[in-house]
């Protein structure tokens, strides 16, 4: 099922009685910047605080190598001809001239283009094989490794998953068994290009989903592509591979709920190469996009490598599309359309930052609709 909310919730929507109104904020948190457009933006990556990509709407990508102070707007390819009406969803960048965009939509407007003179020419890598169907949510990139993994919307009831083992040139369906969608309104959201699980380094093959019949975590096991990742407590016979999922404590009950951001962190005393367990703490966001202020199943966390979740104590203040892990606050800061929340307890408890309009973060930066862009100042941000 294709997720083609809108990009600013600006219709008013009724909020549930279990709402609550957050706390009182910092004030200045996030500081405005400039990006010389108004397409919705939902895919930012910062390489290093000064270089960082951004994507959005009507085929916009900018790019700032000065920490933000401008930012500057790709031209379109000439020989893309519809290039103007692509929805670029999500981003993946490397330093100041590689770059990968996701472009979402049906059928043939789902591609992953490549950029390494700085957006002076895109190359198409892969476009969505489902045609007239299909819808791509998310994807990500090893670099260290050149594994990946692009994730779409279910296709005749199986969750489209491509995996690529050279860098993104080439990329291959998942045929291995579990990737079948648990009902027919089950999917993956393209808000934030968070639904693949990462930290700030690497990532995990595995992703969050939603729709009515609740959120899930899809995890893969066995086979040569996950060998550095997970040893399980009863693994499949030699050679075996599969997918298996694990319910979510998150909002459900409606098309628009579920599981929309997924991020973890592996403690840095800890083997980073062991199997999953309580070196491996994870954090997934989610809640229901069109009551952007309900608080009920907006976050959930996981101290065991994903094997057993509860729910937030204290939830962020609304829903939320993007999750991620800052080491310099020790910290997990979460952002969606009512605002920012962090939380110190590793997901345990959420204290709000601000109640502005966010679709995606990649630390220090934060993108939302109509062009905006906020650099968080966390010398600004309340000190426990």
């Amino acid at each position: 099922m294709m997720r083609l909310f809108p990009f600013a919730l600006s219709v008013a929507v009724a909020s549930s009685a279990l709402a609550q109104a957050p706390p009182d904020v910092t004030p200045a948190v996030w500081k405005m910047q400039d990006s010389g457009t108004t397409a919705g933006l939902r895919g930012i990556d910062s390489v290093d605080g000064m270089v960082a990509w951004a994507s959005g709407t009507g085929g916009t990508v900018l790019r700032t190598t000065d920490g933000g102070t401008h930012w500057q707007a790709c031209e379109a390819p000439k020989d893309v001809k519809d290039w103007a009406t692509l929805d670029f969803r999500g981003i993946e960048a490397w330093d100041s001239a590689t770059a990968m965009v996701l472009a979402s939509g049906p059928g043939d407007k789902s591609r992953l283009y490549e950029t390494q003179d700085g957006c002076t020419t895109w190359t198409l890598l892969f476009k969505n094989p489902d045609r007239p169907g299909g819808f791509f949510d998310s994807f990500w990139l090893n670099t260290l490794y050149g594994e990946g993994l692009l994730l779409g919307d279910p296709v005749k009831g199986n969750f489209a998953v491509f995996a690529t083992r050279d860098g993104g040139q080439h990329w291959n369906r998942e045929t291995a068994s579990g990737l079948s969608s648990q009902g027919e309104t089950e999917a993956a959201f393209a808000a934030s290009n968070s639904s693949i699980a990462r930290s700030d380094t690497s990532f995990l093959r595995g992703f969050v989903t939603g729709g009515k019949g609740g959120s899930f975590l899809y995890e893969r096991w066995g086979g040569p592509i996950y060998r550095r990742y997970r040893l399980q407590l009863k693994p499949p016979r030699l050679g075996e591979a599969g997918w298996s999922h694990t319910y979510l404590p998150l909002a459900s009950g409606f098309d628009s709920t579920g599981g929309f951001a997924l991020g973890y962190r592996v403690l840095p005393t800890r083997c980073r190469e062991c199997k999953l367990g309580p070196d491996w703490h994870f954090v997934a966001v989610g809640g229901n996009y069109a009551r952007p202020d309900d608080t009920v199943g907006t976050a959930a966390f996981s101290l065991d490598g994903g094997q057993h979740w509860t729910a937030a104590s204290t939830p962020p203040h609304g829903y939320r599309s993007a999750v991620v892990w800052s080491k310099g606050q020790n910290a997990w800061i979460a952002a969606g359309s009512n605002g920012s929340d962090i939380s110190r307890d590793d997901g345990r408890s959420w204290q709000a930052l601000d109640k502005g309009n966010w679709n995606a973060l990649s630390l220090p930066f934060a993108v939302g609709p109509n062009g905006r862009i906020g650099k968080i100042d966390f010398g600004a941000v309340k000190k426990e």
